[in-house]
């Protein structure tokens, strides 16, 4: 591995580059980021798994650009034309871009207005006009020149070529794109117009009309949709930036040192400007600025999806999920506290068949003979209604339950997924959707890693991104999220195992088969048996799956089994064996709060870090993670969007959070959004910095839209 890369990576991370260097080894030897940063803290410093990514990711462009550099010395070199300060120059860059200018005057190019000016001879010429103080010293030069067997029939010929061969030289320059670029970033502007559409939907983009700002100034946000209306030809784009300084700028570094140059020369470099360097730049700009917000939205989507997917699961309850709609009826699904699936049925109290009456004694029945504890009503099409119908039997049968509007985002797509006809191949395709519903409720992580993450709705624009890029993420994120919590291995679904360190679909698949075959896990060990998991995997995933019932009470907490001889001695030298563990947790838990660290650091000859995890899981074994979050909030009573007032002072769950603000969902079906300028008292510069998904926050209504269907909130105090 470089040095410099690692010296790179230290500076930029703000790190010894003794962890970046154990960081990469680690990943050079297979291990998975979760792995690593639950069972590798002793090594790494402690870095958690956000910045390990980032710096693994950071590591992979760098290694990329090494690879691209030796690329293109390589090829310079074959030409005979690698000088001693060129390769110092490649060398040296620290961006790829850097690379691409230094590299474009000896890239083999298709025939250009240059190569087919030099092929006759006329670079000589350019070579004259570069120094010339006059236009006639050019006109009686060019007349050497003239060579019909070339094509060049007169000396006006000969000029217009050697001018082509200035522009393409002064394009190809990596100096001058290099300023060029810089001053499009630093002062240019955006600007996009209203493009000739009749399509109604181009209103949404009204206040892009006439549009003009920044480029170093703009929004990420403003970037996106930007892009948006000019892919859906709604909008004209452009970036523009001051020509004539940049012409003042290149009339100033080239040709003649003494300044004296001859309007040839002048017109060569305006044409290599406009022609050659200004729409390449601009290209650029366009790519830099969506590259930037795609990064921004993504890293938006990550946060947002991570605190979704940690959203608290709500244990030991059976669950009726209301899938409402309105010709179609409503699909009703009932499941037990495991997720099984009890019973289901399709009611239609809605329009155009409006048959309350029928669908609460359908409902009633199946609560009372299932007996439901929640009713988890989908947030789409008829939600409002069906949440009205339910408010209207809780109170009208005097029921103790409570029902909560859950988020349906990706249902859909669960529903007519392979994952959904194979877990019900029984029921049609509009009923899985309501058993998503209610499972979410009960376990978020587990039923939506079954859903594509860019479906599941708490991004911004996350389908104009980078989609390669997005999924990249989001499946860290995913695995991050159920690496941090674990799985039973003895009821996990293969789609849950399969983001669990160290496995994949083959081998998550192949647990499953090895459970059907032989029943339940009885420890760790085990999972040996397990076709292709061998040791290497065994290592990656063994610490993240759970066995409940199995013969070893460690094998139930997220302690790794290399951990379980210092975990042994630990439970001893306070007087408990390794069977206590699941019975006397608490008296243990109690004897451990006096444990000393350092001492035990040295008796047991391990580091620190580790030890402290080690007991913290001794002290709490198997700990659910999502158990520090808020609980989500349940109701038995309805309000409507009419029933708001300004000035009214309101609880709500956080559903999504953006670059601009956050939406908020107070009850009314609508979500409210709290405009960044209204988050705190105080400046904010990023509403993650304030708020994160899922939480409950406090909001006052400022004011509500009827006809646009939108609310107003406030986070303010003042």
């Amino acid at each position: 591995m470089s040095v410099q890369i690692i010296n790179r990576l230290a500076d930029e991370f703000s790190i010894k580059t003794s962890q970046v260097k154990t960081v990469m080894d680690l990943v050079d030897e297979g291990n998975t980021i979760p792995f690593i940063a639950r069972y590798r803290k002793e090594a790494t410093g402690n870095l958690d798994d956000v910045l390990l990514r980032e710096l693994n990711e950071r590591l992979s462009y760098l290694r990329n650009l090494e690879k691209r550099k030796e690329e293109v010395l390589r090829l310079i070199d074959e030409q005979g034309k690698l000088t001693s300060e060129l390769k110092k120059s490649i060398e040296s860059a620290r961006v790829l871009q850097e690379v691409e200018d230094l590299y474009l005057p000896y890239k083999q190019k298709r025939k250009t207005r240059a190569s087919i000016a030099r092929e006759k001879g006329l670079e000589p010429l350019a070579a004259f006009i570069l120094m010339a103080k006059d236009d006639l010293q050019v006109d009686q030069k060019s007349i050497e020149f003239v060579d019909p067997e070339k094509d060049v029939k007169t000396a006006e010929d000969a000029v217009k070529g050697a001018m082509d061969i200035l522009a393409e030289d002064v394009s190809d320059n990596a100096k001058f794109r290099k300023k060029i670029r810089e001053m499009y970033l630093s002062e240019g502007i955006i600007q996009a117009s209203k493009a000739k559409s009749d399509d109604e939907k181009s209103a949404d983009f009204e206040m892009y009309f006439d549009f003009v700002e920044g480029v170093s100034k703009i929004a990420n946000h403003r970037v996106l949709a930007i892009n948006r209306g000019e892919k859906k030809k709604y909008l004209n784009v452009k970036v523009a930036c001051d020509e004539d300084k940049m012409v003042a700028y290149l009339n100033g570094n080239v040709g003649n040192p003494k300044g004296e140059r001859c309007a040839y020369l002048k017109d060569a470099i305006r044409d290599g400007l406009k022609r050659l360097i200004m729409p390449s730049i601009e290209r650029e700009v366009r790519n830099t600025l969506t590259e930037k917000a795609d990064k921004s939205a993504i890293k938006v989507f990550s946060v947002n999806l991570k605190k979704y997917l940690m959203q608290p699961p709500v244990r030991g309850k059976t669950v009726m999920g209301f899938d409402p709609a309105f010709r179609t009826g409503c699909k009703i699904t009932v499941v037990d506290p495991y997720g099984n699936l009890l019973a289901w049925e399709t009611v239609y109290p809605t329009a155009p068949q409006n048959k309350v009456a029928e669908a609460k004694k359908t409902l009633l029945d199946m609560i009372e003979k299932y007996s439901v504890d929640i009713i988890a009503i989908g947030n789409g099409t008829a939600s409002r209604e069906s949440e009205i119908i339910v408010g209207e039997m809780i109170k009208e049968f005097g029921l103790k339950i409570e029902y909560i509007v859950v988020n349906e985002a990706g249902a859909s797509v669960y529903s007519a997924s392979a994952i959904g006809n194979e877990e019900f191949p029984q029921l049609n395709v509009s009923l899985r959707g309501a058993v998503s519903i209610a499972r979410r409720l009960q376990d978020p992580l587990a039923e939506l890693v079954k859903i594509d993450p860019k479906h599941i709705g708490v991004g911004q624009y996350q389908h104009d991104v980078d989609q390669k890029e997005l999924a990249k993420a989001l499946d860290g994120v995913i695995e991050d999220a159920v690496n941090a919590v674990g799985v039973d291995v003895n009821t996990a679904s293969a789609y849950l195992l399969t983001h669990i360190s160290g496995l994949n679909k083959t081998t998550a698949g192949n647990i499953i088969e090895y459970r059907r075959e032989n029943g339940p896990f009885k420890d760790r060990k085990e999972i040996l048996k397990v076709k292709k998991i061998g040791g290497k995997a065994f290592e990656q995933c063994a610490g993240f799956l759970r066995i409940s019932d199995g013969k070893n009470p460690l094998d139930n907490s997220a302690l790794h089994p290399e951990s379980y001889d210092v975990a042994k001695e630990i439970l001893s030298s306070i007087g408990y064996g390794v069977m206590d563990f699941a019975e006397k947790h608490r008296e243990i838990a109690k004897k451990l709060e006096s444990f000393d660290v350092d001492k035990g650091a040295e008796k047991f000859e391990i580091g620190k870090i580790t030890l402290e995890d080690i007991i913290k899981e001794l002290k709490k074994p198997g700990r659910d993670p999502r158990e520090g979050f808020q609980k989500p909030v349940f109701k038995s009573e309805v309000m409507d969007i009419t029933h708001l007032k300004p000035g009214m002072v309101l609880s709500g769950t956080v559903r999504n959070v953006i670059d601009f603000g956050v939406f908020v969902d107070i009850g009314v079906h609508q979500d409210g959004l709290v405009h960044i300028s209204q988050l705190s008292d105080s400046y904010v510069k990023n509403p993650m910095d304030v708020v994160s998904v899922g939480d409950i926050v406090s909001v006052r209504v400022m004011d509500v839209d009827l006809k646009r269907n939108r609310i107003s909130l406030s986070m303010r105090k003042g």
